[in-house]
């Protein structure tokens, strides 16, 4: 996606590419308590899409595949995909979300 968007559309997103990371044994410390909403979807439930709050700002740590001690501060678009990554492995889905509207009669047409 990052590489057929637009310069400008990544800008106002605040996108940027990550390369992977490797967090065994996690630990997710929040750094801003604010939260900020936007619209969530995943291609583990396809179709789909929820409003979801997200931390402003957090740190995780945990070991790398080196089993070396590991730490990032994440802000901006990619606090959003780590916190729905780790959301999957703590067996939350966006769906979960109190936010999330479904129609089904417009679903099962």
């Amino acid at each position: 996606m990052l590489d057929h968007s637009l310069p400008a559309a990544r800008e106002v997103r605040g996108l940027t590419t990550v390369p992977l990371q490797i967090f065994i044994n996690h630990q997710l410390r929040v750094l801003d308590g604010r939260t900020v909403k936007f619209q969530e979807a995943c291609e583990s439930i396809s179709g789909f899409s929820a409003t979801v709050p997200h931390y402003l700002s957090v740190e995780v740590s945990g070991l790398n595949e080196k089993a070396e001690p590991v730490t990032w501060q994440v802000s901006g678009w990619p606090v959003r995909n780590l916190q729905h990554e780790m959301d999957h492995l703590d067996g939350v889905w966006y769906i979960d979300s109190k936010t999330f509207n479904v129609k089904w009669a417009a679903q099962n047409e």
